[in-house]
């Protein structure tokens, strides 16, 4: 009787092992040279949906093929952290706003935490989850439908 309640294991050749918790399917990926980021993949009780899957499996050459669309989103939104904290409209943050000189200087102040692949709007997203050192509050998500950069959403929740 207590089998009902164990959660389901699935094994990609690729992915590795995705356990069903919490409505998704849950493991981890390395993408570029970050430690194994949580990884979230949408689906049925049975398995992780197929689209979800492939899409998974190509996070990491998306990754690397989007690192600097990745980057200048990133620094498109500290531009505006940076200069409200300088003219005073912002308080300063804890360790000081980093003083970067173009998007290609965004990477040692921000941190990946979460991938993940599933329907936001009924459309099979990507998304790319960042702590950044400029804005404490909030996770970025990064966004990516059909291979392609669709926006940088300025507060998002780990799924």
């Amino acid at each position: 009787m207590f089998g009902l309640f164990k959660s389901r294991v699935y094994f990609d050749s690729q992915i590795g092992e995705v356990v069903r918790s919490r409505g998704l399917w849950r493991g981890a990926v390395t993408l570029g040279s970050s430690d194994l980021v949580p990884l979230a993949i949408s689906g049925p009780r049975a398995m992780p949906d197929a689209e979800a899957l492939q899409l998974a499996r190509s996070l990491p050459s998306l990754f690397d093929s989007m690192r600097s669309t990745i980057a200048d989103a990133l620094f498109e939104h500290y531009l505006p952290y940076a200069e409200a904290v300088s003219a005073g409209e912002l308080p300063p943050l804890s360790d000081g706003v980093p003083k970067l000189s173009g998007s290609a200087s965004v990477w040692p102040h921000v941190s990946l935490t979460f991938a993940s692949v599933r329907p936001l709007d009924g459309i099979l997203t990507t998304e790319l989850g960042y702590a950044v050192a400029w804005d404490e509050e909030h996770t970025l998500g990064v966004r990516f439908q059909r291979g392609k950069f669709v926006e940088l959403c300025g507060s998002v929740l780990s799924p």
